[in-house]
């Protein structure tokens, strides 16, 4: 019995171009910016016109479903690999405009030298030159006569040889009827099968992931405003990188412009904070588990795809409700008072930059939090300061680093059955006690990444207390991250690195330190025990070196903030090891009070 699950079929291109012109093929990517440059598009129809092979395309049927009256309707095949490809044929020979990178609609222009028998992209040089065909987009329009093409082109170049000229233009009009293969996958596969075909197919090329598959569903709808939603989405992930291509939709996508959805990001315009930027995946993983209570994309492709999960049937009602509730969870996602309030959340618990938001994944629930307790009213205080402790909980335990999807699944069929605040709390006091704290935290700090989340979580902790630097008198850690602080080493890396000590060991965190970079340069590669009595000298009277303290409490009280053993300015200096350990507790300490008081 035949395992096959695919089927394998050569079609001419010209009947490829007339499926995806009657819409027989969807093509989600044809409404976003083509990537490739136009030397690829030329490199295409080169490997035609010479017979080469140009890879399969793969496409996948919509499932069959079930219409209102109770008559069926028979899905259309997504094409989910080789939108490049076909949407270049689209370009260069029917001449269809295509989206750049910046959102502008451009054509693609290709021309073809008879004589040379070569193609290259038509320049204003090409175009003058009576040798070139400047558009051979023009020999494929409806109507357009072969034996013109030819007697023009041997007007302009007399000299030429009809023969030859006939020969060679009569082969590029035929390589419409060259074939392509389309692999068609069966409808009823999972996408996690999809998915694994594509990635074995398609080894070189970009990873396909769920949240593409749900974009390519959206894109392809034409019933429920999908590729409305898909710009929208599109759009606002852009627009909060780069606000200023506003002006570019207003200009290039009236009908966009016209639309509901352009109200509700326009806040953007204004906007220059970039704490959270969200990517097609993030904005669809927030919407979608806020709104359906469910945390796998998969099972949004399915009900996009109209799937009734109870009775295992395909139905269009099921299909126009996922699309309106998916409209609403990207509305609310949008929407500048959510957006804005979940930033300040997390930049009021110290998290002042997007380089101490390192965590997508644990913003992407948090927020989810945030809609799902603005829906439940739950108090504003009482909502924030759950926000705030679910996202460091999830920074320090590393809750969403891996397979997110099932973790999102799990939390949110949790808080369906056990209610947000009771749920949240529950873990964060599960995931957190104190021995945490006391015990595991500082061993866990025994790591060199100044990406880690515990040193992340560190600075943000001071940022919060309104710590200052170290041995600034005026400076706070605050504006050091907001001015790229300089990560100064208490032990000098260059005074370690003398005494042969390796990079994994001079650079652990508990030896990092957010100091201006004038005291951070003064200190150079003194040693300790030089740079320590120097500061202590600097309290009793004697040279000032290093900042503006000159009072030892004052300094001590600096020591508190930056978590350095008072001792230190005592004379005391232990060995690098011990000091280490030491800081690695006080450092868990301050993390302690800071989470405590959010």
């Amino acid at each position: 019995m035949s395992t096959q699950r695919y089927s394998v079929t050569p079609h001419p291109i010209e009947t490829l171009l007339t499926w995806v012109k009657s819409g027989e093929i969807a093509i989600p990517e044809i409404q976003r910016p083509f990537v490739w440059e136009a030397t690829k598009v030329r490199n295409l129809l080169d490997s035609i016109y010479k017979g080469f092979p140009v890879g399969y395309l793969i496409a996948w049927r919509n499932p069959t479903v079930r219409l209102k009256d109770g008559t069926t309707s028979s899905g259309k095949r997504i094409l989910i690999d080789g939108q490049q490809r076909v949407t270049a044929l689209m370009a260069a020979l029917l001449g269809r405009e295509v989206l750049t990178r910046d959102y502008e609609t451009v054509k693609i222009r290709i021309a073809f030298h008879p004589l040379e028998e070569k193609f290259e992209v038509t320049t204003p040089i090409i175009e003058k030159d009576a040798a070139w065909i400047s558009d051979v987009s023009n020999l494929f329009l409806p109507g357009a006569s072969l034996m013109k093409a030819i007697t023009d082109y041997l007007k302009r170049n007399p000299q030429a040889d009809a023969d030859k000229v006939s020969a060679v233009i009569e082969r590029v009009r035929m390589i419409v009827n060259n074939h392509v293969g389309i692999i068609e996958l069966a409808e009823d596969l999972d996408i996690e099968t999809v998915t694994e075909i594509f990635i074995r197919v398609n080894s070189a090329g970009a990873q396909l992931n769920q949240a593409d598959f749900v974009m390519s569903k959206i894109a392809a709808n034409d019933l429920y405003g999908g590729n409305l939603l898909r710009k929208a989405i599109d759009y606002f992930c852009h627009l909060s990188v780069s606000p200023e291509f506003l002006v570019k939709i207003e200009h290039n996508d009236p009908a966009f412009s016209a639309s509901e959805f352009m109200p509700k990001m326009k806040w953007l315009k204004d906007a220059n904070d970039d704490l959270y930027d969200p990517t097609y995946t993030d904005m669809l993983r927030v919407a979608f588990t806020s709104e359906f209570r469910r945390g796998k994309l998969q099972d949004l492709v399915a009900l996009l795809s109209g799937r009734n999960f109870e009775t295992k049937t395909f139905e269009a009602s099921v299909a126009e409700e996922s699309f309106h509730r998916l409209k609403t969870g990207i509305v609310n996602f949008m929407n500048q008072t959510h957006f804005e309030r979940m930033t300040m959340i997390l930049r009021s618990a110290g998290f002042a930059t997007s380089a101490l938001t390192r965590s997508q994944n644990a913003i992407n629930f948090a927020y989810i939090i945030y809609l799902r307790g603005r829906d439940e009213k739950v108090a504003a205080d009482e909502l924030e300061r759950l926000v705030r402790r679910w996202y460091v909980m999830c920074v320090l335990r590393g809750r969403y680093s891996s397979n997110p999807e099932t973790a999102f699944d799990t939390d949110i069929r949790a808080i369906e059955t056990r209610g947000l605040s009771h749920f949240c709390n529950s873990v964060i006091d599960a995931e957190l006690p104190d021995s945490f704290w006391d015990v595991l935290l500082p061993q866990e700090m025994e790591t060199s990444s100044a990406i880690s989340p515990y040193f992340i979580a560190y600075q943000a902790a001071q940022a919060k207390m309104g710590d200052l630097g170290f041995l600034s008198r005026d400076i706070k850690v605050w504006d050091l991250i907001m001015n790229r602080s300089d990560v100064h080493h208490i032990y000098p890396r260059q005074y370690l690195k003398n005494q042969g000590m390796e990079r994994g060991r001079y650079n652990q965190i508990a030896n990092f330190v957010l100091a201006q970079s004038e005291i951070n340069i003064q200190i150079g590669a003194k040693p300790p025990e030089v740079y320590f009595r120097q500061l202590a000298e600097q309290c009793t009277g004697g040279t000032k070196l290093y900042g503006g303290i000159t009072d030892r409490e004052e300094m001590l009280r600096n020591f508190d903030m930056n978590c350095i053993p008072h001792e230190l300015l005592d004379g005391d200096i232990p060995s690098f090891g011990d000091f280490l350990e030491t800081r690695r507790k006080l450092m868990a300490a301050k993390l302690k009070v800071w989470f405590s008081a959010l």
